[in-house]
């Protein structure tokens, strides 16, 4: 395991320009009510980046007022899907044309390795943005065939103003996931992103801006959770609300919208996801997958395959590549191409993350590789592995978000699937085998939205994507992404002579 330099980032670098950093509301940037503002953190240095507006619930009501007043009177419901398909495509076209400002923005203040931002993130948002603007024209309801001399037929409607509440571990990937099929819908959005990660969510305001997108359409209000992102959860006039996060927070969430006027609520939330490789997996294929599973994104992913189940048979051979491999992942600055791991987001997240791997020592985990923090500066910590890992133990059970395995073995196909549903969450599995049999048995057993065979990471913008039990439910991706941002009218007309005449 290797870093870039001493402090673990490279001063020869060149740093994007930080050009937008007020909140953006009916198309313009302004300041925050308050005249606040707060520090956006360089991860790689816990040096400042750049100063940002904070918004609050002030400015929550500008931006919800804003984006009612383009709903309930402006043209972006009324066009129709093609119109409304053109100027996202064009809004796609602008992304691609900057595509090298915006990545350089997320891998700066994200800690990202820039090449996976510029392969994964940005292009996966740029795919979705343009898979749903194709959707746009193709949203349509359905003929009844009603009983007696009644005619029936349903339309979908955009459901209104939608609050999307967006994480910091894909700031652009899981922005664009759910406002792209908010904006196909016809919905007209308020954006909250992480506090972490603001500056990119600006700068789409300002290209959306570019692309024509009516005022009001696509709002930012950057800011804190329990402020801006309580308003957003609470307030009457929002008709949906979209979060991805943790599951303490999603109840939250939750419970607001309740409280409030029962808006409808999509959630993405936390995920102890399994990975079971069988004695006839191909095992440098199942090396390569498990350390992929854990260690991209510095583990700072929903879906991180951080439990790895291994059978019996090729238990130890299976760890004595992996721990090779492992010394190979490069941890270092995230502007350099060598590099495939960044800092953590911010030290909150880099303590979390040390005191889960204390927790797997006390509790009597072995540790066989990492374990520490590197660096002198940033929030920088080794790709870990724990192997004798025990289902009852705290980094088998909670969700760490940060680059530590739990490594397992098991028996049989019954044990691993057991142990596999041994969790509140359900957002993914791996499965690693050449045996068909195996592989279906597994993928109908396990309680998962998305399984993954002999591959780990596969999404598609046509693929839809969600949780079960405490990992949420709602489902981005796929042409099911629309329902959450659709609601379904039915119109009834009594044919003539009817009795209803």
């Amino acid at each position: 395991m290797g870093s870039q330099g001493s402090d673990g980032c490279s001063a020869k670098v060149k740093l994007p320009e930080i050009k937008f950093t007020k909140l953006f509301i009916h198309g313009q940037f302004v300041d925050a009510v308050s005249g606040k503002t707060f520090d956006t953190i360089d991860p790689r240095t816990g040096d400042r980046i750049a100063k940002i507006a904070e918004g609050d619930k002030a400015d929550i009501d500008l931006a919800v007022k804003a984006a009612r007043e383009a709903f309930d009177h402006g043209p972006w419901p009324r066009m129709t899907g093609s119109a409304r398909g053109k100027l996202m495509f064009k809004l796609a076209d602008l992304m691609d044309q900057n595509v090298e400002e915006i990545t350089s923005l997320d891998a700066l203040n994200a800690g990202k390795p820039l090449i996976l931002v510029k392969l994964v993130d940005f292009s996966d948002a740029v795919n979705a943005l343009r898979y749903f603007a194709g959707a746009a024209d193709k949203i349509h309801g359905e003929t009844l065939k009603m009983s007696g001399s009644l005619l029936g037929h349903t339309w979908r409607e955009p459901i209104g103003v939608v609050g999307l509440i967006i994480p910091w571990n894909f700031p652009t990937t899981l922005l664009f996931g759910c406002l792209a099929p908010a904006l196909a819908a016809g919905c007209t959005v308020v954006v909250k992103p992480a506090e972490q990660t603001p500056l990119t969510a600006l700068y789409y305001g300002h290209l959306a801006k570019l692309a024509g997108i009516p005022d009001g359409v696509i709002n930012v209000v950057t800011g804190f959770g329990p402020t801006a992102g309580a308003a957003l959860s609470s307030h009457m006039d929002v008709d949906k609300i979209s979060f991805t996060g943790s599951t303490k927070v999603g109840r939250l969430i939750m419970e607001a919208a309740a409280k409030s006027n029962l808006k409808s609520v999509t959630l993405e939330l936390g995920g102890k996801s399994p990975l079971i490789i069988f004695d006839d997996a191909d095992l440098d294929m199942a090396v390569e997958l498990a350390r992929a599973a854990v260690f991209f994104n510095k583990g700072e992913i929903c879906v991180a395959g951080s439990r790895v189940l291994v059978q019996e048979g090729i238990y130890d051979e299976f760890l004595k590549k992996l721990i090779v491999k492992t010394k190979e992942w490069v941890v270092g600055d995230p502007f350099d191409p060598q590099v495939n791991q960044g800092p953590q987001i911010d030290r909150r997240q880099f303590e979390k993350v040390l005191a889960y791997i204390e927790c797997g020592k006390k509790e009597g985990a072995t540790l066989v590789t990492g374990g520490k923090a590197c660096g002198s500066k940033g929030y920088y910590i080794e790709p870990t592995i724990f192997a004798d890992v025990k289902d009852d133990m705290t980094i088998a059970k909670e969700e760490i978000f940060g680059p530590v395995m739990s490594l397992m073995k098991f028996k049989t196909i019954e044990e691993a699937i057991e142990r596999a549903n041994k969790t509140m969450y359900g957002l993914a599995a791996g499965i690693v085998t050449k045996n068909l049999n195996v592989a279906n048995t597994v993928s109908r057993s396990v309680r998962a939205g998305t399984i993954w065979v002999n591959c780990y990471f596969a999404f598609d913008a046509d693929c839809p994507y969600g949780g079960y039990k405490m990992s949420g439910f709602g489902r981005a991706n796929g042409l099911n992404a629309l329902d959450n941002y659709l609601q379904v009218k039915s119109v009834v007309t009594p044919l003539y002579n009817s009795p209803w005449l």
